[in-house]
Formats: C-alpha cells, structure tokens, sequence
C-alpha cells in the first residue's frame, strides 16, 4: 500500500487515531497538526521474539507514518536487562538488531515509507548524568501510592515490590521528555502510566505529551498472545504449515465475538492494511455457498455472531492474510547473515523439561483415615491421610464429583507429598491424591496401589530409581505440571510415564481404578477392553493428571478436564 500524500490536518488525525479505543490530548495533537507533522513514540522491551502480535502496533504505526508523522521505536534495553536479568549485554545488543530487522520488514511487508521511522535505544540516553537526575528529581516528589496505582496494569502486583517497579512509571514518563516527541502510543493497559506522565512531567517544568492507546487485542487462545507460550503465538518467521498448525488450536467459538484473537487480528490489522476497493474474502467451496466478500469488519461480526461465517472458514481467510504479512519476512530472514543473527540473539537452549525427571516427586501410598465434606466448599473433601508419619496428612480434594465418602473411607490411595502446602477454602492442604481423567466422557479414577502394600511405601519409576526427591517441589517452576504431560495410563491401565512404569521397590505395579469398582481387582485386560471407547489409535487420551488438590491446581485441574 502505497503512502498517502496532501492529506489535510483533519485527514492526518482521523488517520492517527481510527481504531483507537482512547485519545488523551486530542486538542494538542489537532494544534500541533495545524502547524505541523506529529513526533510520536513507541517502546518495546528487547526481551522475547517479536511475534504476530506486533503486526497490532506496527499496523497504527503505518497510519501514522502515512499521516506524515515521525516516529521514533524505542528499544528498551536497559529495561530489558533489569527484567531479573535473564539476558546479559552482549544478547540484548543482538536483541536489539534483531528488532530492528524485524520491524523494518514488517513495516515494508504491508508497504509503508520508512523515511520518518527512527529507532532509538534506551540505553544511548537514560544512563546519562541528566537523565539520572532527573530521575532522582521525579522519585523526590512523587508518592509511593501514586507510583503503585500507575504501574498497576503493567507492573507485577506484590505485597512487597521492588523499588524497581514503583520507579517503572517514572522512567517511561521521562522518556517521553528525552525523545522530544508530541505524544506516546501503547496499549489500553498503559493508561495509568500515561495519565502519570501528564501530571509529573509538568512539575518537573517539562511539557505535558498527548497519548494514543490501542485496545488489548486477545491472542490465539483468548489471553494475551505471549512471548513465552509457545502454543498462543505465531513467530514472524513460522512456516506456513505451522500457521496452519497454530490457528487449527487457536480459540474461534462459533458466534462469540468476545475475546476472539482470530476476529480481533481482522480487525486490526488486516481490515486496516485493506485497499479502498479491496474487500475481506473469507474462502469457501462452492459446495458451501463459495467465498463471502466483506467490505468493513462490521458486517464480518455480524456474519460470525450470527454463525454465518464458520471458524474453520474464517481461520481459512486469515491463514491466508498471515501468510501473505510472513511471506516478505521469511524471505528477509533467508539472508545468511540475518539467519545468524536470529541464531546468536536467541540461541537454542536445553528445555527444562528436558532436564526434569519423574525421581524428582515424592510419590507414596497412603490410606484415607477419615474424610468429610469441607465445611466451606460442597465440591470438596477433607481427608485425613495416613502416610506412615506420626501423624495423618490433611489433603483437601476435589472428588466431591466422582466418588461418594463411604467409597473413600479407608481407601488405599497414591499421594504426590512434596507440593508446598497451600490453603483452600481456608484449610491447609499437604499433598495431592493422584488420578487419571478421560474428557469424553468425562471421568475421573483414583489410582490403584499395589496389594499388600503399607502407608507410608514409596513408589519409584522404572529406570529413575536412583534419583532423591526434592524437599519441596519449587511452584513458580511449575515442575509437576511440565511432568505430567508424559504421565498416562497404558491400555492394560498401568500408570506410566513416558512408558516407565510406576512401582513400589518389590516391583508392584500402579494402575488406574474404574469409578466405583472397589471390590476386588478386576481383569484389567477386560477393563481395558471396556475402555475402549476413550482410547484412539495412537493410546489412551486420558492424560494421569491430578484430582483439584490446592488453590495452586484449581487452573491446571479445570483446564486439563474441561469442566
């Protein structure tokens, strides 16, 4: 698309602000339109790969430079160094180079000017004696109060924060004052900090800026897309069959309008990059009724609320106007020497999940003692587990569902013992009674210990019996979650993971008890065989999960079951 010319002062600010879901400062901005073209900011930390999402802010950036204003693309490498440094100096000026790389190619693969686009990193100016200064100047008059509410949206909220994030505001304010622009553009959920900037700035004698806030635009599986989740973002230099991959899991609910990232990505990037005469074409067979044509993503809504639009169909239209966005870009990167690049800014590392091994859990039999309804949760169990210690371990479960008190009491049953204690509902839970689930039907099955076993023995896993378990496994690692994705049961119901059996020291196996069987041990081929209808060709769909034991499962545990 080419760069529009002549565009009059009223032009230039419908262009500036259309699909925008707030402007602060629009008289400035029309003033400083009547006299001359707009400077404009937007930052970026150098931290995770520059993803599909970005098309949503360099998508307002092409308006704005076709509006004939300059804008300057702040790297925020010093912010990116203090985000725990995770990343030392040499990595983060490779980082930087490869943002640039790959702005600039977005940017051309939906055909903007480039001529009024300046790239700026932090680091050239906010480690300078003035810059500093200031800094010290603006911590000197504002309240720890106000610096907490404007970092709110943006700044991880903790009881006890770091000093870090209450200064965060004040940097980003500042910045504004030190590129010498007009106004900053960000996200809605910047609003706080830009409404912070307009109050501070002035007291430490400098300009009030105006600010441009583009609605939060949801990623594939409804959230935030994310650098760090592989499954709800699409990287700039993906192949065409994992776009396609990508957008066959991502989340299209037939008529919901609502937190839909394949409707809000129309929206905002792809309507907006449209020609005049060109129309939004959402593919279909001739045996379905053949393409629909749209000309505003009004009636595109419409058409899906209404379920004329089918999400298979519309993830078919925007395949094709991703592909055609990466395409420019994959090409880019063929360059040898941008390859390398894209190597040394971020190198390959050893998953940690690869690193993680099952010995790693404190897995033992225990026997329930006593169990009742939690007095503040119907859903919920108290039990009283006895796990060959002095005394009973209280464990609070979700099996309200699945399985009565009489079928529990005295049950012989597997525990996880190493989770860090967690309160639910105001009980203090020590451990998790492990199960396995089926979705369809959805179902949930204790674990079945082997006979003649004692509360209190440990299980091992087979080829892993040699590893010591942690004390407590670490919850903001996530351990148990990454574990159990290779947990399942096998067709004769044994309990695996990643086909190693889980077994008490004699070699007694683990299985997997049907609901409501607590009588004597079944043929476990005859069960399997009744099991059938939740297997597929490739094994078990039911994935050894855990029953809802802690606040810190609740998530894990609703998702995996689909309750």
């Amino acid at each position: 698309m080419e760069g529009k010319v002549n565009l009059s002062a009223e032009e230039k600010y419908s262009l500036i602000t259309r699909d925008l879901q707030e402007v602060l400062g629009e008289n400035k901005i029309k003033t400083i339109l009547s006299q001359r073209d707009l400077k404009i900011y937007w930052g970026t930390a150098t931290t995770g790969k520059p993803h599909l999402a970005y098309f949503v802010p360099m998508s307002k950036i092409a308006d704005f430079l076709r509006a004939g204003a300059e804008v300057t693309v702040l790297f925020a490498d010093l912010h990116a160094y203090l985000d725990n440094m995770k990343a030392p100096w040499e990595l983060l000026a490779l980082r930087v180079q490869y943002y640039e790389h790959c702005i600039k190619a977005m940017l051309r693969s939906i055909g903007v000017p480039l001529e009024k686009l300046h790239f700026e990193k932090g680091t050239n100016y906010q480690l300078s004696r003035e810059y500093t200064l200031d800094v010290y100047r603006l911590s000197s008059i504002i309240t720890e109060h106000d610096a907490k509410k404007a970092g709110a949206e943006v700044v991880k909220q903790v009881d006890h924060p770091l000093v870090s994030g209450l200064l965060y505001p004040g940097l980003q304010a500042l910045d504004e004052e030190y590129l010498k622009v007009d106004a900053q553009f960000g996200g809605i959920d910047q609003r706080k900090i830009f409404t912070f900037a307009e109050k501070y700035l002035p007291q430490l004698g400098y300009q009030k800026r105006a600010h441009l806030m583009n609605p939060m635009v949801p990623g594939l599986t409804g959230a935030k897309m994310s650098s760090s989740e592989e499954e709800s973002k699409i990287d700039l230099l993906d192949s065409p069959g994992s776009v396609k991959q990508k957008l066959k899991k991502a989340f299209c609910e037939p008529g919901n309008i609502e937190n839909n990232g394949i409707l809000s990505f129309a929206k905002h990037v792809v309507f907006p990059l449209l020609q005049n005469d060109e129309k939004f074409v959402v593919p279909r067979k001739e045996a379905n009724g053949g393409d629909i044509l749209f000309e505003s993503y009004k009636q595109l809504e419409e058409a899906f609320a209404a379920q004329t639009v089918h999400p298979g169909d519309l993830k078919g239209s925007l395949e094709m106007y991703i592909n055609k966005l990466l395409e420019p870009i994959r090409k880019t990167f063929e360059n040898p020497e941008l390859k390398k690049l894209a190597e040394k800014a971020y190198p390959v590392q050893k998953k940690v999940e690869d690193e993680l091994k099952p010995s790693c859990l404190d897995v033992r039999i225990g026997k329930i003692v006593e169990i009742s309804k939690h007095p503040d949760a119907d859903s919920l169990y108290v039990s009283k587990i006895d796990l060959g210690e002095e005394a009973p371990r209280t464990v609070v479960s979700g099996l309200v569902k699945f399985y009565s008190i009489e079928q529990l009491q005295n049950c012989m049953v597997v525990v996880l013992c190493n989770l860090k204690a967690t309160k639910m509902r105001g009980i203090e839970s020590a451990g998790m009674v492990l199960c396995a689930s089926t979705d369809e039907p959805k179902q949930v099955e204790i674990l079945i210990p082997p006979e003649n076993c004692t509360p209190g023995e440990k299980l091992l896993f087979e080829n892993h019996e040699n590893g010591t378990p942690d004390p407590v496994l670490n919850p903001k690692k996530k351990i148990w979650e990454k574990l159990q994705a290779d947990f399942k049961t096998s067709s004769d119901c044994i309990v695996q993971w990643k086909n190693c059996n889980l077994i008490t020291k004699s070699g007694g196996l683990v299985r997997r008890r049907k609901g409501g069987d607590f009588g004597p041990r079944q043929n476990y081929k005859h069960e399997a065989r009744r099991a059938e209808g939740l297997l597929d060709a490739k094994g078990p769909k039911s994935p050894f999960t855990p029953e809802m034991q802690t606040l810190f499962f609740v998530k894990s545990f609703k998702s995996t079951l689909k309750l």
